[in-house]
């Protein structure tokens, strides 16, 4: 698997639209959560704040937006995806695949979450 030093690093490997869509979910993570940090993990892009709350991975065609405690978070326009008993994800299969305003919603409550729950990778969070 290869390895990104950065965002931007990761942004780069993919497609135009890709790599577009990515820098600008970053900048929506930035203005939704501006105490988060960035960071590489499981080669993909990763936001944390008391914990890991969201990435994005990049498919052949699509890209994932996902979130730790996607279960939880409020969705009114039914765009996360998934099956799993915690997490979920909004795919996003083009240039503006996704609406920014519910996106930065559920990023808001993604890390109200983990300030209120703990860090949703320890066994011994809410």
């Amino acid at each position: 698997m290869a390895k990104y030093q950065d965002v931007e690093e990761y942004a780069s490997s993919l497609g135009e639209w890709q790599a577009e869509t990515v820098r600008s979910l970053a900048n929506l993570v930035s203005e939704n959560a501006p105490d988060a940090d960035s960071v590489i993990k499981w080669s993909q892009p990763v936001w944390e704040q008391n914990g890991p709350f969201c990435y994005v991975k990049g498919f052949k065609n699509h890209l994932n937006f996902g979130f730790w405690r996607g279960i939880d978070i409020d969705d009114p326009l039914g765009a996360l995806e998934g099956t799993g008993d915690k997490m979920r994800h909004v795919k996003i299969s083009g240039r503006n695949g996704f609406d920014s305003n519910a996106v930065g919603a559920m990023i808001r409550h993604a890390v109200e979450l983990n300030l209120a729950k703990g860090d949703p990778t320890e066994a011994t969070t809410k």
